[in-house]
């Protein structure tokens, strides 16, 4: 045992905090609103995301050390997603705002592009705003004419989530969770979306850079249900400019046609048409082309019948997108039967995102997991996967966003 002298220990405990207060200085001191997990280089921190109009938010930010991915309460979004390129530098590639007074703008609710959001309880259109389950027809919000879209004015993008962190030893989460009330999504609370359906979502970081997301569903009355993510993606940064040289690869030899307001007509081959993204071609290669579904989408914006899965197990690929410039490379798997690729068709130029740079057309693109646009009106039809969901079933669909580098131009 060594005994070391009051004048000597005294010394040493101020040399130690001189130190620490150095150190302090450096990395700087952690915001009292943060709570931060840690499992090894895996972490969520919850930080408050408020609006200064006085609504409240809460931001999970899930990191592995090399990847960021921040969740906000408000619609569940993806509110900033930042990986490296392929010489390591960091940027955020998903379109969003860096406050919660952003989404909650006029300008926002006007074009309302869905940045990052919980899509529900229908993504996509449904014809009309009208459907029928075992002989009763529904009535929904028609939000865009003469159709129904993402859920209504009120769907799942506008609503705050019950959130829990979820920390494992692999990964770090976020649970959202909710109760979508019966008559939701429609005019009449008698017509709208029927039954109680008890919603929860988990957005998930492992170690390899793969983002997922588990939905889970159960109802006290038969309705139908359809939930994606609707994440826009830039992958040479936010607010860097169009995705129009981005390479983009569809696992997909079929897709839905529609007419000229965007409903699906039937499923046609994408062979010798500009829907053939069966092996890599640059998202504006093909855009402004004289075809008739490119001028009613105003450029992409339909679904793709996702070929069969090779194996028994396991997620299906849907989707790959390479941007040549940086390197990063977006690899999408999922459970479902069909993507909708959405090519930013709408943004016009009044928002301005979390760089501060305006968002124009083509400025990111959505790759929505999903059933087909309007299912509830094929019921029946073996082309087209069911979406009905009735007490005793529960809803399960995953998707998984894997970030990696391409080293060379040309390698996808």
């Amino acid at each position: 045992m060594t005994v070391v002298p009051t004048a000597a220990r005294t010394r040493r405990a101020t040399l130690c905090a001189l130190i620490a207060v150095a150190l302090l200085c450096l990395v700087g001191a952690p915001a009292a609103s943060a709570k931060k997990n840690h499992h090894g280089d895996l972490s969520v921190t919850k930080t408050a995301f408020n609006a200064a109009t006085g609504e409240k938010s809460d931001k999970y930010t899930l990191s592995n050390g090399r990847m960021t991915a921040s969740i906000i309460t408000y619609g569940g979004i993806i509110q900033s997603l930042s990986v490296p390129d392929r010489k390591g530098r960091q940027a955020n590639v998903t379109l969003g705002f860096d406050t919660l007074d952003g989404y909650l703008s006029d300008a926002y609710k006007k074009s309302n592009p869905y940045f990052g959001a919980i899509i529900g309880r229908y993504g996509n259109r449904i014809a009309n705003g009208k459907f029928s389950i075992d002989g009763t027809e529904y009535t929904l919000d028609i939000n865009n004419p003469p159709n129904s879209l993402h859920g209504g004015f009120d769907g799942f993008n506008t609503q705050t989530w019950e959130a829990t962190p979820i920390e494992r030893r692999r990964y770090v989460g976020v649970s959202m969770h909710r109760v979508s009330l019966a008559g939701e999504g429609g005019a009449d609370p008698l017509t709208g979306y029927p039954g109680n359906l008890d919603v929860t979502v988990d957005y998930t970081l492992d170690r390899k850079n793969r983002l997922r997301i588990d939905y889970t569903a159960t109802t006290d009355a038969p309705t139908v249900i359809n939930l994606t993510n609707h994440a826009y993606w830039n992958l040479g940064g936010e607010g860097s400019g169009t995705i129009y040289d981005h390479q983009l690869k569809i696992n997909a030899d079929r897709y839905n046609p529609v007419n000229d307001v965007l409903i699906p007509t039937g499923i046609d081959p994408v062979a010798g048409t500009p829907f053939d993204f069966t092996r890599f071609h640059a998202i504006g290669e093909r855009i402004r082309g004289n075809d008739q579904q490119l001028v009613f989408g105003r450029g992409y914006d339909h679904n793709w019948v996702l070929n069969p899965p090779r194996g028994p197990r396991g997620l299906n690929l849907a989707a790959k997108l390479v941007d040549p410039a940086s390197g990063r490379r977006l690899t999408i798997k999922t459970d479902e039967p069909g993507i909708q690729f959405y090519s930013g068709n709408f943004l016009d130029g009044t928002l301005y995102g979390t760089s501060g740079r305006q968002y124009r057309q083509g400025d990111g693109l959505a790759l929505e997991t999903q059933h087909f646009p309007d299912s509830p009106n094929h019921q029946g039809d073996p082309e087209w996967p069911t979406t009905v969901l009735r007490p005793g079933q529960t809803y399960r669909s995953t998707t998984v966003d894997a970030f990696s580098v391409v080293r060379k131009h040309g390698h996808h």
